[in-house]
């Protein structure tokens, strides 16, 4: 069975498979006790958004992740969606969402996690 860890680097490559760019794979349960990883990508517009959402739900029922219902949008709905998986958030953002909120500045204190290793 795979841990989070294993699990968050999978997506991490399907979303840089996908064309997600910037994709950065943060292990933040030493700071917080809500989740363990937060996957970030940078997405290019809404259809984008729309294919890797679909990619991320195929994966996620291939292993058994129950996705946990967010709201989390900004107005257009379009610069910031959220995936939560529990031990999994995956951020899907617009550019410039990514710039205006700066998740990596803000969680500076967690361990980035190579996700091509293995």
């Amino acid at each position: 069975m795979k841990n989070a860890e294993q699990k968050a680097k999978e997506i991490a490559c399907l979303l840089e498979d996908g064309k997600g760019k910037n994709i950065a794979l943060l292990d933040i349960s030493q700071l917080n006790g809500w989740t363990d990883f937060f996957v970030i990508a940078t997405v290019s517009s809404s259809a984008h958004w729309q294919g890797l959402y679909k990619q991320v739900k195929e994966y996620a029922k291939e292993n058994s992740m129950e996705m946990h219902i967010t709201n989390r949008k900004l107005k257009d709905g379009n610069d910031w969606n959220l995936l939560d998986f529990g031990s999994i958030v995956i951020h899907l953002m617009s550019e410039d969402a990514r710039t205006f909120y700066d998740l990596e500045k803000l969680w500076h204190a967690a361990r980035f996690v190579d996700f091509h290793a293995d």
